[in-house]
């Protein structure tokens, strides 16, 4: 028989009111009512196990099955039935399946019939109230066999990590076995081998399996938080995955152990982007730009991450993408070829193009003032964190000339408010807030901005209308808000 057969309306009211007589009650029992639908019919009439008979109907398309009939025949049979959400959870699983209707071949079709063929248990009809802790059940599938577990329910264990839960609906009583109800859909080892390539598995899974990442996972490890378990959660996640020869190079011959268990713990968090999965081609339709980690600077306010396209995938001027678009049951794995320290101010200085000239203005042009050293300071000793107004590019082709290093010292000076770390959510708003600069001039930020501006700034001199085009750029020493315009300091005093 290649369909099942179709209930009338009235077997259906009758099988509603049967199976809600036979629903597990407190003593765990079956009902001593006779059944009158056999598996198979039981599965059809029961709308949470649609799915089941849909997988039951695509394996049967290939010749080589006939499970309908099968599970039709006199029995007895125990069957862990999976519910609609166990096979949308597996399709979630399977890299390029969305429906049932993609196992469109005899191949697939006949690996779908194994994976039904191992939640059937043939021979006998095993209630809830037979089943005992660490029994093992040898399925229809010959060769494989599942175990069961008692310790706070009933627990099906398949040749994955995670096991099925039996439902409230257990028991149920058919014609020719009886039915377990369960929350997932359980895959043999055979399963597991043949579709390896297509099986996503959790981000942490994913790092243990993969031979160049083991001293990621190691970090993972001696990190607080149980980083592990954070990346098998749900995400999803963009995951820039540390080499094992990166980490070498960061260690730099010192081991995990010596490392203190925040700041790893920090540093780890700062390589993986929330609530996003950011494939290469995602980045490169941007080109560049800033997402934030789930690492922390000042305030416990996310830190950012800048990422350019230009030439390959980077991050923050110096992890560059090895291999891309790892994909993961709850998220995407990029690998990189350097770990991604802490971001300073200065960091995201270097990395944007954006801010070369800013760059060469605080280096080649200052040589008598120290400011990466400065700006990269992060000891909380009163100086950081800072607040930076950072002009682009074109911010300083708008003036004449760059000044030499006596008067440009003070300009840059008036792009930095010390010990203070003011983002965007922290000024006045529909008001000014006022803050004086590391040169000793006061500067004035105005909400809403005007134009395009996300907000106004006046300058030391007097200057207005200069805009914010950016904002909450966040390093751990402080913040940069984008500027179009040079800030001038009052040159009188």
């Amino acid at each position: 028989m290649k369909a099942l057969i179709r209930l009338s309306q009235i077997t259906l009211v009758i099988f509603s009111f049967v199976l809600a007589s036979c629903s597990d009650d407190d003593d765990g029992g079956s009902n001593t009512d006779q059944p009158t639908l056999n598996i198979v019919e039981t599965a059809q009439a029961t709308s949470d196990l649609s799915s089941l008979v849909s997988a039951l109907l695509q394996a049967d398309e290939s010749a080589d099955n006939d499970l309908v009939s099968a599970l039709s025949g006199e029995g007895p049979f125990t069957v862990f039935a999976p519910t609609d959400a166990a096979f949308d959870d597996l399709l979630d699983q399977l890299d390029g399946f969305d429906s049932l209707d993609d196992f469109n071949n005899q191949e697939l079709q006949n690996l779908l019939a194994v994976i039904l063929q191992y939640h059937v248990i043939a021979g006998t009809a095993a209630f809830s109230t037979d089943l005992s802790d660490g029994q093992t059940l040898p399925t229809l599938l010959q060769g494989a066999s599942l175990t069961v577990s008692t310790d706070g329910g009933v627990f099906i264990e398949d040749a994955t990590d995670v096991p099925a839960t039996v439902t409230a609906t257990r028991d149920v009583e058919t014609t020719n076995g009886v039915v377990h109800v369960i929350d997932k859909v359980l895959l043999p080892q055979t399963i597991l081998d043949e579709l390896a390539d297509i099986i996503l598995i959790p981000i942490t899974d994913l790092a243990i399996a993969n031979t160049n990442l083991q001293s990621l996972v190691a970090a993972l490890q001696a990190a607080n938080g149980d980083l592990p378990t954070v990346l098998r959660g749900d995400g999803p996640f963009t995951v820039l995955a540390p080499t094992d020869e990166a980490f070498e190079l960061f260690l730099d011959g010192a081991e995990l152990s010596d490392l203190d268990a925040d700041v790893l713990t920090n540093v780890l968090l700062n390589h993986v982007i929330s609530g996003q999965e950011l494939s290469s081609t995602d980045l490169e339709g941007l080109g560049s730009g800033y997402s934030n980690t789930l690492a922390t600077g000042p305030g416990d306010e996310n830190l950012s991450i800048y990422f350019d396209t230009t030439d390959g995938v980077v991050f923050n001027g110096i992890a560059e993408v090895e291999t891309p678009n790892v994909k993961a049951l709850n998220g995407i794995i990029h690998v990189v070829d350097e770990v991604i320290v802490l971001p300073t101010v200065v960091t995201f200085a270097v990395a944007d193009p954006n801010f070369s000239t800013l760059v060469s203005a605080l280096t080649d042009l200052t040589p008598g003032t120290n400011f990466v050293s400065i700006l990269s300071a992060q000891n909380g000793d009163g100086d950081d964190p800072f607040t930076v107004f950072a002009p682009t590019d074109d911010a300083f082709d708008k003036l004449m000339a760059i000044p030499g290093e006596a008067d440009l010292v003070p300009i840059l000076q008036h792009h930095v408010v010390a010990g203070a770390n003011v983002r965007s959510g922290d000024l006045t708003p529909n008001g000014d807030t006022m803050a004086t600069t590391l040169e000793g001039d006061m500067i004035t930020i105005t909400l809403p901005g005007t134009d395009d501006n996300i907000a106004d700034v006046t300058d030391g001199s007097g200057n207005t209308g200069i805009g914010i085009d950016a904002v909450d750029v966040q390093a751990v020493n402080g913040v940069i808000h984008v500027l179009d315009t040079v800030l001038i300091p009052d040159t009188n005093n």
